[in-house]
């Protein structure tokens, strides 16, 4: 493999190609720095969480920009996304916001559906992990 710089996403063509907005591999450079973040939920500035699941999908997105940019880092840093839901993703909606986001390629991801998180009005939480050289 050659010595990479920056972090490098992409699919193999022996996969099918992924049924969403993500790669299946992530390549993080040998030397790089990897940040992990708690999972980041939709609060707003003042720590109040929507009821509305398209809102909390804005803010988590606003506070995961926020958690980067107080690190020096961007989207492209990021190699890896875990998405928990307890309500049904509007994947229009997600989608349009995720590719916003996202503007440098799709990062490793997984999603899963459960029956709670942290407290009962949080219906997302999106954990990151990001690399730097």
């Amino acid at each position: 493999m050659q010595d990479i710089q920056k972090v490098v996403r992409t699919t193999p063509t022996t996969l099918a190609r992924p049924v969403g907005s993500y790669s299946h591999i992530t390549i993080v450079p040998k030397n790089a720095n990897i940040y992990t973040f708690s999972g980041q939920i939709g609060t707003d500035k003042e720590g109040i969480i929507p009821t509305d699941f398209n809102a909390q999908v804005d803010n988590t997105f606003g506070n995961i920009t926020a958690l980067l940019s107080s690190q020096g880092l961007s989207e492209e840093d990021v190699i890896k996304v875990n998405i928990w839901a307890t309500k049904e993703i509007d994947w229009e909606y997600f989608d349009q916001i995720w590719k916003e986001f996202f503007i440098s390629g799709n990062p490793s991801m997984t999603i899963a559906y459960i029956s709670a998180l942290g407290l009962p009005e949080i219906d997302l939480e999106i954990e990151i992990w990001a690399a730097k050289s």
